[in-house]
């Protein structure tokens, strides 16, 4: 690819080609969001200095994206309200910022759905495509950015709203701003508005000027346009290749781009360049960016892009929205309250009523354990399903300079601590009394703080798998298999003196070997008499008795709950360096 161009402020220049032609590509290119897998060369600038990240140019720019990233258990406003919050300028208060949002929806013709929730696509019904190609158009022109890239911004729209689009493209570029867009096959009304267009063959510039001037070039060429044909088909048929054509299609794209750089519109555009460009821009590989907010000139020196918000601002704003994700979201509260409920009355069902005997021992010590295993696979795999859907969208949004990481994983974490309090209490409160375990009030209150503990545990280590997996299905995929180790640790299935030496170490990982011992002691510490319904077999004859078989201590009770509180810090913490890591990598800028 061999691409150069300039964009003024106050013009809406379209970028227009076949497809294939490296229209989204270059908007990557210029947006510093094409990955590490492209390899770019040259220069871009804005106004008149080099930019070589995606910090240079994030507090006065701002993509529409092709693809769209929601939260589909908000409500339309809700969203618009959470990006108001996050994006516009700390000096613009509440109201304001409100203001914003319902001018914006009202401008894109989003009031009939703006408190529709969203949807997600296979989970949750919402709007129509249509409406989610406006919201994504709307989310970022709410800090009304200088300059604003859009990747087709008028697919999956009607004829009718995409029209619209277009007008407030247009109202933005008339006050200044610099506005750059791709839009595959504009209707003859669309393409009268255009400012400029920029067209794309297989990667080179074929035309950068006017429309008036894109008419007069190509009919130099000898390529007039027909009565009743649309001007952009006539162009873009001619800078396709044809199937079973494609030599001398690629020879007419060549001439073309060719022609172009020979003539007066292309020598102008490089002259342009070169004017404005520093002397280390001597490449016909630069794209040069020059934007004024009307007659404010921004100092070329406060290009340096940093958080809208204030630490707190965000803060709140990421809470906020996390809750309601939270409520609304059905894998993590309706599913589970009901899952929780149905499997507390099995248990219950299987394990009423046991007895302090022989046979009980084996019963509740099996039943105890059951509640660990429940807890932790049940956490897991929501914390999985929930946590791994929104990475995708908050890698976006950081790198968008939205807000922090420590903001985002602070937020969510103090916003689901509600619902890892409220399942392990229902569970424990429906079985625990039910099964006949030790009828004491502090023996009961125990036991939930220890199911509490284990559980946020469980959803600790679910965010570390999350973290390192690539997408849902390699984290459950991954999950599962590493956490059979912990559970071999616990104490039940494998004797603590029966370790072996080398694997040591690991158990002090497990969260079932301290959940196991703490449970244990809650149940046994103070049961002074078991009975013996098999005389031919060993009995043990109360409670200190079955905590030496498991090779377990009453001593140990505090420090269990310490170390699986200790647990869910480690835990959290590496999850969240990962997280850092993990964003370093997605954002990193060629």
């Amino acid at each position: 690819m061999v691409i150069y161009g300039i964009a003024h402020p106050g013009e809406l220049l379209v970028i227009m080609g076949p497809s294939g032609a490296g229209k989204s590509t270059l908007l990557n290119a210029l947006t510093f969001q094409s990955g590490s897998n492209t390899s770019l060369t040259g220069f871009r600038y804005l106004n008149g200095r080099v930019i070589r990240s995606r910090n240079d140019i994030s507090n006065v720019s701002a993509y529409v994206e092709q693809t769209t990233l929601f939260l589909g258990n908000l409500t339309v406003r809700e969203h618009l309200i959470f990006h108001a919050m996050i994006r516009m300028d700390k000096t613009v208060t509440y109201e304001q910022k409100i203001q914003r949002v319902d001018d914006v929806i009202a401008e894109l013709g989003l009031e009939k759905c703006k408190n529709t929730v969203i949807g997600c696509l296979g989970k949750t019904s919402g709007i129509s495509g249509g409406e989610m190609r406006r919201l994504s158009f709307a989310s970022e022109i709410l800090t009304n950015p200088l300059l604003l890239f859009c990747d087709e911004p008028t697919s999956g729209l009607d004829s009718f709203i995409a029209l619209n689009v277009i007008n407030v493209l247009k109202s933005m570029a008339l006050k200044g701003k610099t506005i750059i867009s791709t839009i595959h096959q504009p209707s003859s009304e669309m393409f009268a508005m255009f400012d400029k267009i920029l067209l794309l063959a297989e990667g080179r510039t074929s035309f950068l000027g006017s429309p008036k001037d894109a008419l007069q070039f190509f009919t130099e060429l000898g390529a007039s346009p027909l009565l009743y044909h649309n001007t952009c088909d006539i162009f873009i048929g001619l800078l396709s290749v044809v199937p079973r054509s494609e030599k001398s299609s690629l020879e007419t794209i060549n001439y073309v781009c060719d022609c172009f750089n020979e003539s007066r519109y292309g020598m102008e555009t490089l002259k342009k360049i070169y004017s404005k460009g520093k002397k280390n821009s001597s490449s016909s590989r630069d794209f040069e960016l020059c934007y004024n907010d009307l007659n404010n000139v921004i100092c070329k020196d406060n290009f340096q892009g940093g958080y809208k918000a204030t630490w707190w601002t965000q803060f709140k704003a990421l809470f906020w929205r996390s809750w309601l994700n939270l409520i609304k979201e059905p894998i993590l509260v309706k599913v589970r309250l009901f899952q929780t409920i149905v499997l507390s009355i099995i248990v219950g069902i299987i394990y009423h009523n046991q007895k302090i005997d022989q046979n009980g021992v084996m019963n509740i010590n099996g039943v105890l354990f059951t509640f660990l295993t429940n807890m932790t696979f049940q956490n897991l795999f929501a914390v999985i399903n929930v946590f791994c859907n929104e990475l995708p969208i908050f890698t976006k949004e950081h790198g968008n300079k939205m807000y922090r990481i420590d903001t985002y994983f602070l937020s969510k974490t103090m916003a689901e601590i509600p619902i890892f309090l409220f399942i392990p209490f229902i569970f424990t409160s429906i079985v625990y009394f039910w099964i006949g375990l030790n009828p004491g009030l502090i023996n009961y209150l125990n036991t939930v703080i220890i199911l509490i503990l284990v559980t946020n545990v469980a959803t600790s280590f679910g965010y570390l798998v999350s973290c390192v997996s690539k997408n849902a299905l390699m984290a459950l995929s991954i999950g599962p298999p590493i956490i059979i180790p912990f559970l071999l640790f616990g104490g039940y299935l494998l004797n603590a003196r029966a370790i072996p030496s080398y694997f040591k170490w690991f158990s002090y990982f497990s969260w079932f070997k301290y959940g196991n011992e703490a449970l244990l002691i809650n149940q046994w510490s103070n049961i002074d008499k078991i009975e013996c319904t098999n005389l031919n077999s060993t009995c043990p004859k109360n409670g200190d008795i079955v905590l030496q078989m498991y090779n377990f201590e009453k001593k140990n009770f505090y420090f269990d709950l310490a170390s699986l509180s200790v647990l869910i810090l480690i835990f959290r913490l590496i999850a969240y360096l990962v997280l850092v890591v993990r964003m370093k990598i997605c954002c990193k800028s060629f």
